[in-house]
């Protein structure tokens, strides 16, 4: 479904003199309904390369494509609808609840799924709250539970999640998985996760992708991963004993 090659990206401008890679030789592909686990240390740009793989920021080389379709021959309104991406800090839109969950029928011209929403809401906890409440009058949890809701609407192949949820308690995370994984099975949608909660990446992938170096060092299993990582790395990263890997 979409492919990456040899992608990279530089910390801030490009064209600068003193411009420093921030990552480069990202290779990888996704498969319809995969489920991937983006981990590794602070720094090594999984954020960024979330949103340089929704388009909300641009690659400094390689190639990305949809369906083979590059991302630079794309529609860019049209492919963020088809790979979504859902940020940490949840930005609330002016108006109501019901205000941003209808953002994507407006945005895109589709009819809005009232039954689905609600749905959508109780499944992650949010049935108390009247729709017609001020959005930005949400707590932080409500706004990142809002915000992947109104996200969900859109329909979207791939979501890709960046620690949405780092800033819940452990009830609503759970919350926010199980409604992910039923999602997962009903729909068919794929996603790449960024957590730094390793327990919940196994839990939430098929396939986990490891960041170290300013590349992508691993792409395997997710259960391969955890038990038997082929870099050393990954071995310091999962706190592992040394044992003989690949350098």
């Amino acid at each position: 479904m979409l492919t990456i090659e040899n992608v990279m990206k530089y910390k801030g401008n490009a064209e600068g003199a003193a411009a420093e890679l921030l990552f480069s030789g990202i290779t990888a592909s996704v498969r319809q309904g995969e489920r991937i686990a983006l981990i590794g240390t602070s720094g090594q740009g999984k954020s960024t390369l979330l949103r340089v793989l929704a388009r909300l920021d641009l690659h400094d080389g390689g190639r990305i494509a949809l369906h083979q379709r590059s991302s630079e021959e794309s529609d860019a309104r049209e492919w963020r609808k088809r790979v979504c991406y859902v940020a940490q800090q949840a930005v609330m839109l002016p108006g109501s609840i019901e205000d941003n969950l209808r953002t994507a029928s407006r945005l895109h011209g589709q009819p809005y799924d009232d039954e689905l929403a609600g749905r959508l809401m109780g499944c992650l906890g949010l049935e108390h709250l009247d729709i017609s409440k001020r959005a930005a009058d949400l707590s932080g949890g409500e706004k990142q539970r809002v915000s992947l809701v109104r996200s969900m609407l859109l329909g979207s192949e791939l979501l890709l999640l960046d620690e949405i949820t780092a800033s819940l308690d452990k009830n609503s995370a759970r919350k926010v998985e199980e409604t992910l994984d039923e999602w997962h099975q009903t729909r068919g949608t794929a996603s790449i996760w960024v957590t730094h909660d390793l327990e919940q990446a196994q839990r939430v992938s098929d396939r986990t992708w490891f960041m170290a170096n300013g590349t992508l060092a691993e792409d395997a299993p997710t259960d391969a991963f955890f038990e038997q990582p082929t870099t050393e790395a990954a071995r310091s990263f999962l706190q592992l004993p040394n044992s003989t890997v690949s350098l």
